[in-house]
């Protein structure tokens, strides 16, 4: 097995370092100078000289897809994991039938998510409150955040996209939205051209009230959940790895690394049941570009 990482920021490198962990022959594609033993500085000689089997698509966002497109065009055949959001602008392949396309939101392999998604299938759900933040300088510590791609709007940074991992969970847990509203901008004094505080509210096929709130100041960082039932409360904590319901509150041992590991492993065993898959990517894509609808217009926007 062989796998092509394109991208060495701190995402590829983490891909790469996991690849290599699972045992798994692994490239790169870097357009600067770095340190690794096998590296090739474009895709498409990458794809002719090493004939990877997986391909990991970790650049910036705002060239997914190009690099989708490259592969499409040369006819490879094989499984990509591209990061999210799958792309940074409402678009898509007009070919891909060659492709086996999932996309990175690997909080689906959460043990407290999917152990949520388990216990609320057979409540009905009246409410829920998600919430995720974090300080964007404190993400690279060893790099200027205005230099990182999640500053600048133009490479598909800003917190809306950064921190869509909640917009894939919250569908995936709740059922496709059938409207929704935002308000959101750049309010900090962050150094930044993208939206550093976005907040969403809507209605989804399970749930009459959804909210989200997303941020790129939170000191410590917060990731959690606020589930209501008409039988039970639960609050999942990411963060602190816990999962409480009515008070009872449970922990979790989960390494840092679990979940990444957990989602290549089912990609490259075939048992794809927990993965994103391309189309369900685009929906967030889209999701994103009509959250961005409402907060322009102040207006509602419906799933149609």
């Amino acid at each position: 097995m062989r796998a092509l990482v394109v991208g060495y920021g701190s995402i590829g490198e983490r891909h790469t370092r996991l690849l290599q962990q699972l045992q798994v022959e692994t490239a790169v594609v870097s357009s600067r100078a770095i340190d690794f033993p096998v590296t090739f500085r474009t895709l498409e000689q990458a794809v002719a000289e090493f004939q990877p089997h997986y391909i990991v698509i970790a650049n910036k966002t705002s060239e997914h897809f190009a690099s989708l497109s490259i592969l499409a065009m040369l006819k490879w055949q094989g499984k990509v994991l591209v990061e999210k959001p799958l792309f940074h602008t409402n678009t898509a392949l007009e070919k891909k039938s060659n492709l086996q396309v999932y996309v990175a939101y690997n909080l689906r392999f959460h043990p407290i998510l999917q152990r949520l998604k388990s216990v609320l299938a057979q409540e009905k759900i009246l409410s829920v409150a998600a919430y995720a933040g974090q300080y964007l300088p404190d993400w690279r510590p060893q790099r200027d955040y205005r230099l990182s791609y999640s500053s600048n709007k133009e490479e598909g940074g800003g917190v809306l996209r950064d921190l869509s991992h909640e917009l894939d969970y919250l569908i995936w847990l709740f059922g496709p939205w059938s409207r929704l509203t935002g308000l959101g901008g750049h309010y900090s004094t962050l150094a930044m051209t993208g939206d550093d505080i976005c907040g969403v509210m809507m209605e989804t096929q399970t749930t009459p009230l959804v909210t989200l709130q997303l941020n790129y100041m939170d000191r410590p960082g917060r990731r959690e959940v606020v589930v209501v039932t008409d039988r039970h409360t639960y609050k999942a904590d990411l963060t602190k790895a816990s999962l409480e319901r009515d008070g009872q509150v449970e922990y979790f041992q989960v390494e840092r690394d679990f979940t990444y590991l957990a989602q290549h492993k089912a990609i490259l065993n075939d048992t794809v049941e927990h993965v994103c898959s391309y189309d369900e990517g685009l929906q967030t894509v889209q999701m994103i570009n009509s959250i961005e609808q409402a907060i322009v217009s102040k207006e509602w926007v419906y799933n149609e």
